[in-house]
């Protein structure tokens, strides 16, 4: 621990100013390109340098950003206007062209350079955008989709010229966005580097202050291991950190400069389990997993008490989430249930996950292994990890999977959709039900809420029944913040918005 804080100053310029807020932050970006990730770790990085037509506010509200105002023409039809005289970085304005290809690039197959973008499925059934004037887009959907301006948020608009001057290939490393930094220099594993983009229109109308950017600075400071990111905090080192392990709490807490900052979040965590590989394509082995987890002594023990448990993939949060039937803790049953599934003297099985949850990933391991699924955790990168687990369609080669899924929206398209559908993009566990195809298909277009909601009843228990994951809880996001910094407040969304923060 003292080798890596010693180190920590080095990675810096010689005098860091007054004006440098910097975040001690868990994973580095898989890409600065806005359309080619599927990680809210990148998009954090990313929603610092670009501005989307539209944002949530600090309690999830979607305003207006680049669009000054949205009209639903129809059940398919929504009309945009872009504001005026928004700049990007190198000084060109945005216009109603640039809006379309950046759209375009996310929604139309092979759009970019032939590959098509992994965020299209967040655009769900867009048909086309237009410009039907210099100021505006329509955006036309193939049928309705109440939770078009919910999911706009989670894309960020690009310049066209930029773009079409770079490549595809270079937009993964240069920026030019319209958002309240710009990039100074990215640092492959270790810094990511911004400046205040003196230009910047303001941002939304309804999140003030309309202004630019407070600090001069802002660095994301890539530090995977926990404990040295609680370490650099308590040295002053670096002002705000995500991911703060509930055993650090009363530790920040009781130091003079710093506080701990909390808020409802958006992401469930869960155990995928390989239902392709030897052991957990059978429905008893999935169940002994589960049961061999208490679930409750790790929200409690581990966690400070801040998650809220789950037996589906929903938050308590999302509409149309419903109380499930509680699998229960029962290592004996787990053992029993194993055994007629023919391991009477259980299984080895390896877990996949990454750096910052190897802590709690070995303390589900060893409830495991006491309920006799042997189990040795393996830490990745997460890109690695997303390749392994993630990669639409294709076959899993491991044999479980401790991670997570955001749910920004609170809506279930954008996290059962993804999760459980077949060979859908986040579907680690390699589940395939037709008939919950079906009923997730039909919900996602559905217009009366009372009819949608029921449809997600239904979904969700029959995914309680199948268990193809370990449904485990809903943590708070935890920060640990310096008592320096003011004007900033963290996000359900997980976003971590620094244009408002200042340093005191």
């Amino acid at each position: 621990m003292a080798t890596a804080l010693a180190a920590t100053p080095a990675l810096f310029p010689a005098a860091v100013a007054a004006e440098d807020l910097i975040v001690g932050f868990t994973l580095d970006a898989d890409t600065l390109d806005p359309a080619n990730h599927r990680k809210r770790e990148t998009e954090t990085i990313i929603r610092n340098l670009y501005d989307g037509l539209l944002t949530r506010d600090a309690n999830m509200l979607v305003v207006p950003e680049l669009a000054e105002s949205i009209t639903q023409i129809s059940p398919t039809e929504y009309d945009f206007k872009i504001r005026s005289g928004v700049k990007f970085h190198d000084g060109s304005t945005l216009t109603a062209e640039d809006v379309k290809f950046t759209l375009d690039r996310i929604t139309v197959e092979n759009a970019m350079g032939g590959q098509t973008s992994p965020r299209q499925g967040l655009m769900g059934p867009v048909a086309s955008v237009d410009v039907t004037a210099p100021d505006t887009v329509r955006i036309t959907l193939k049928e309705p989709w109440p939770i078009l301006p919910a999911m706009l948020p989670n894309q960020q608009i690009v310049s066209k010229a930029f773009v079409e001057s770079v490549g595809n290939e270079g937009l993964a490393t240069q920026v030019n966005g319209t958002g309240p930094f710009k990039l100074v220099e990215w640092r492959k594993g270790d810094a990511i580097i911004m400046e205040r983009f003196d230009d910047y229109y303001g941002g939304a109308a309804d999140i003030p202050p309309v202004d630019k950017a407070c600090v001069d600075r802002v660095i994301f400071k890539i530090i995977p291991e926990s404990a040295s990111r609680v370490a650099a905090l308590l040295a002053g080192e670096v002002h705000i950190i995500n991911e703060l392990p509930a055993f650090s709490i009363s530790q920040v807490e009781s130091n003079d400069g710093t506080q701990v900052m909390t808020v409802n979040g958006t992401r469930s965590f869960f155990i995928a389990m390989n239902m392709e590989g030897e052991h957990f394509d059978d429905v008893k082995v999935r169940q002994a997993a589960a049961m061999a987890i208490d679930k409750q002594l790790i929200i409690d023990k581990i966690l400070g008490g801040n998650a809220a448990p789950i037996d589906g993939i929903l938050s308590p949060d999302a509409f149309g989430a419903s109380e499930l039937p509680k699998v229960g803790y029962d290592p004996e049953k787990a053992k029993a249930l194993l055994a007629e599934a023919g391991f009477p003297d259980g299984i080895d099985v390896t877990m996949d996950t990454e750096g910052a949850f190897k802590d709690t990933a070995e303390a589900i391991a060893s409830m495991l292994t006491n309920a006799g699924i042997r189990t040795t955790v393996m830490v990745g990168e997460g890109a690695q990890l997303s390749d392994k687990w993630r990669t639409k369609g294709a076959p899993k080669s491991g044999d479980m999977y401790f991670t997570s899924w955001g749910n920004g929206s609170l809506d279930p398209f954008d996290i059962f959709t993804p999760t459980h559908k077949t060979n859908d993009r986040g579907n680690s566990a390699g589940y395939a039900n037709p008939e919950l195809d079906a009923i997730l298909d039909a919900a996602a277009v559905e217009l009366d809420v009372e009819k949608r909601r029921a449809m997600y009843r239904d979904a969700e228990m029959m995914i309680n029944a199948d268990q193809p994951y370990v449904y485990l809880w809903v943590p708070k996001d935890i920060y640990g913040v310096s008592k320096r910094v003011t004007g900033w407040q963290p996000s359900a969304d997980s976003r971590i918005n620094l244009h408002d923060a200042c340093l005191n």
